[in-house]
């Protein structure tokens, strides 16, 4: 997974920097991620941004809701921030039907299942929300975006990882007939089960996500884009990687290359004068 995009400092509702700031809930303690993760400073943008949190609300325990279970096993490295004093209680949901077998960072049994537009969440009271490659598989996003907001705690963070559906990959997902998504799912979505359903509301993208953002008073703090693909296709799907080169080409870059997924750390607003960036 290669960075290609920069990430945009912005300010928290006190207007201090985001970039520079030092069912039931379970330990997040015992979550097993890859040992070369263990020691070290935290520096993946999700895992940074939960240690900065942390370190804002020292004495806590952090109540992290993770929507949707496709994500990343190690992205937010659970490990690592208890070893750093980052107490995290972590709670899962994913959408019922949905093919979560192949999220690596939870048993089945550690998942609620239920329709996101109406299974019961707190109300201001969770202070991290986790969803990655939820939004972009599911209906009514900004429905479920508004609901997940609703559980923040005021100055609370959303962190979101969803495919751009305005890239190249993204384009190539939602076009596909399913027999052809089938034989190159592994390729445009590395260590997951699948393929699982390609919808891509408009809402997915860096215009759609700005525009929710301002339209709700939230805060975007940092964002990056991820090229995430295997560099070595498999054999079934050797002509996925000639087909993305041939839209963004086609397409004078309209659905870029250069790039797969977005990620976006948005912070609720202690009071309605945060800035938007």
């Amino acid at each position: 997974m290669t960075s290609v995009g920069g990430s945009a400092e912005g300010f928290a509702a006190d207007g201090s920097s985001l970039g520079t700031q030092p069912a039931d809930w379970t330990s997040a303690a015992g979550t097993r991620t890859r040992a070369a993760h263990l020691h070290g400073a935290v520096s993946d943008l999700f895992a940074r941004s939960i240690y900065n949190y942390g370190r804002q609300h020292e004495g806590e325990t952090i109540k992290l809701l993770q929507v949707g279970c496709t994500g990343p096993a190690d992205e937010l490295e659970l490990d690592k921030l208890h070893a750093h004093g980052i107490d995290v209680s972590i709670r899962r949901i994913d959408q019922e039907n949905s093919e979560a077998d192949g999220a690596a960072s939870a048993s089945p049994g550690d998942i609620v299942f239920g329709d996101l537009r109406t299974i019961p969440l707190p109300s201001r009271d969770v202070g991290v929300i986790y969803s990655a490659h939820l939004l972009d598989r599911i209906q009514h996003v900004e429905l479920v975006l508004d609901r997940l907001v609703a559980a923040l705690k005021p100055g609370g963070i959303l962190l979101l990882r969803f495919r751009d559906r305005e890239c190249a990959a993204g384009l190539l997902d939602r076009r596909l007939p399913q027999i052809a998504r089938r034989a190159v799912w592994h390729w445009l979505r590395p260590e997951q089960e699948g393929p699982l359903p390609a919808i891509y509301e408009p809402l997915l993208s860096v215009e759609g996500v700005y525009s929710y953002a301002l339209a709700r008073g939230l805060a975007i703090g940092e964002r990056q884009a991820l090229r995430d693909r295997p560099r070595r296709p498999a054999r079934m799907a050797w002509g996925a990687p000639l087909a993305c080169r041939l839209i963004a080409a086609m397409s004078r870059g309209k659905h870029p290359d250069d790039h797969d997924d977005l990620l976006y750390v948005i912070r609720k607003p202690v009071n309605r004068f945060a800035r938007v960036l």
